[in-house]
């Protein structure tokens, strides 16, 4: 039976009513899901037991189904049952475990998880006959995809892994101007009570220092700040299931903070740095993380956009959270200077309050977080 809203509900569906999508048949997995997959307001996606490797990304466009596309453009396919590495530079397509019979009203939208963004795997998800990726339409019947290509490290994936997460809604809930700004009246969106949240809670990037955990026993270093980390090449391979099994900087090189408060970016280098602001997610909302201005072209920032109901509230563990930089640059150096905007958090309705909010009962790994690499390294 179809969810029984009401004509004028929109919004973001809850963990509740994710569930109950599921048992009405408009989600349909191969096999059940795990006890933690249903998020506050969004499902994680599994990986299915077959990995094509393909000459090229690709959308199938409004005439064609992803695996007609795949037929045309795959070099070869491999198991992930037991578990294979993916390389860096490769063009990877997997079905995903899940597919969608969504009603006429309902449409998705998909991103990568936290950690998957944190590791520098690009990854999108793609339905057939569209032309958008992580974009899926209102009623849509049918499979789901990963497109999947690790930009600096080597990943092993095995069958179940989740990497993408998404997200259902009903209508256009996205806050305008006059709702935002009353909204952050009522509970401080962030911790900068001057801000300007007309078009969303502006993100800048904080380079003036956080404190070092990589001291020597000596005692040198102490207290000298970091702004964050730079991506190493040519490390080992990354499993994207185990937890706190790697050493920091075998993968990541440390960058202290410079008296002047700037960074350059070089060109194709992979940098995880964190926001100067200190934001939160009220239990009634869901946020995202939009570029602040689509023709500052040198850099990209945040592969993984979702931030959840709860996401550094006070009544779900928080007192705000800085927001976690995923950055890659382009093509030439680009200078960062501390309070640089970079991003912009807008905010939508959910449909209904999540049976649980993030932080709560449900492991989250970034609650309360500063500058915080993916849950595999060792803090």
């Amino acid at each position: 039976m179809p969810l029984p809203f009401a004509v004028d509900q929109k919004g973001i569906l809850p963990d509740h009513m994710i569930a109950a999508l599921a048992q009405s048949g408009a989600i349909l997995p191969t096999y059940e899901f795990v006890p933690d997959q249903i998020q506050p307001a969004s499902l994680d996606l599994r990986l299915g037991e077959i990995a094509y490797r393909v000459r090229a990304s690709f959308l199938p466009g409004p005439r064609s189904t992803v695996a007609e596309r795949i037929d045309e453009l795959k070099l070869h396919e491999f198991a992930l049952g037991d578990g294979a590495v993916l390389e860096t530079g490769c063009v990877y397509i997997v079905p995903l475990i899940e597919s969608l019979a969504l009603p006429a009203d309902v449409a998705a939208a998909a991103n990568p998880k936290s950690s998957t963004g944190r590791l520098d795997v690009f990854t999108r998800v793609i339905a057939d006959e569209t032309r958008g990726f992580d974009r899926i339409r209102v009623g849509y019947h049918g499979p789901l995809y990963a497109e999947i290509s690790p930009r600096t490290f080597p990943v092993l994936v095995r069958e179940g892994a989740r990497l993408s997460q998404v997200r259902f809604r009903r209508g256009n809930a996205l806050l305008d101007a006059e709702a935002l700004v009353s909204l952050h009246a009522r509970e401080r969106l962030v911790d900068d009570g001057d801000v300007e949240v007309h078009e969303g809670v502006p993100v800048s990037v904080d380079l003036s220092g956080f404190s070092s955990p990589f001291a020597s026993p000596s005692g040198e270093g102490k207290g000298e700040g970091i702004v964050g980390y730079r991506a190493k090449r040519h490390t080992g391979v990354i499993d994207v299931e185990r937890r706190s099994g790697y050493e920091v900087l075998d993968f990541w090189e440390p960058i202290r903070a410079r008296a002047d408060e700037s960074l350059i970016l070089d060109p194709n280098e992979f940098y995880i740095l964190a926001s100067k602001e200190a934001v939160q997610v009220p239990p009634d909302y869901a946020a995202e993380m939009v570029p602040f201005d689509p023709l500052v072209g040198e850099f990209r920032v945040h592969y993984a956009g979702f931030f959840d109901p709860g996401f550094g509230y006070a009544g779900a563990g928080g007192h705000g959270a800085r927001a976690v930089l995923e950055v890659r640059s382009r093509e030439v150096p680009f200078i960062l200077e501390h309070g640089q905007i970079v991003g912009r958090l807008v905010y939508e309705k959910m449909l209904a309050r999540p049976q649980s909010l993030y932080g709560q009962r449900i492991g989250s790994n970034y609650q309360a977080q500063g500058l915080k690499l993916s849950k595999h390294f060792r803090t």
